[in-house]
């Protein structure tokens, strides 16, 4: 991996063009607000696949592509997902990012919701139990 001097670091892409990768936040244990709930909870249930994408210029955008629904003639675009709130759950450790999918104009990461521990049981407990 090539380093710059910057406080960013850079990877060559498979042209040789810098790419700016993510650093990581630091995890902080706060509460959710109604807004972050609710997304998480869109990237929980995975019916749409949430996307990051990191532009060239820095700009940062979570968002999943909405399929048309012919019934209601709703749908067929890209939904944005409020930035502040992604942001805020990936330092919380709530949401993680899958490998970078590089090109030279942006770098663009699958989300999902980060995997808790698993409990310790008892030897003989059923694991049914923790599933409540």
């Amino acid at each position: 991996m090539h380093m710059t001097p910057t406080s960013h670091r850079r990877a060559a892409s498979p042209a040789g063009r810098p790419v700016t990768m993510l650093r990581p936040f630091p995890r902080t244990h706060t509460p959710l607000s109604a807004e972050g709930a609710e997304v998480l909870r869109l990237i929980t249930q995975r019916r749409f696949p949430v996307r990051l994408t990191v532009h060239a210029n820095g700009r940062r955008r979570y968002g999943y592509w909405l399929p048309l629904d012919t019934a209601t003639g709703r749908g067929g675009c890209y939904v944005a997902l409020p930035t502040g709130e992604c942001d805020a759950l990936h330092a919380a450790g709530r949401i993680v990012l899958g490998d970078p999918l590089v090109d030279p104009a942006k770098t663009t990461y699958s989300v999902q919701a980060a995997v808790r521990p698993a409990a310790t049981t008892a030897p003989g407990a059923s694991r049914d139990a923790l599933t409540a």
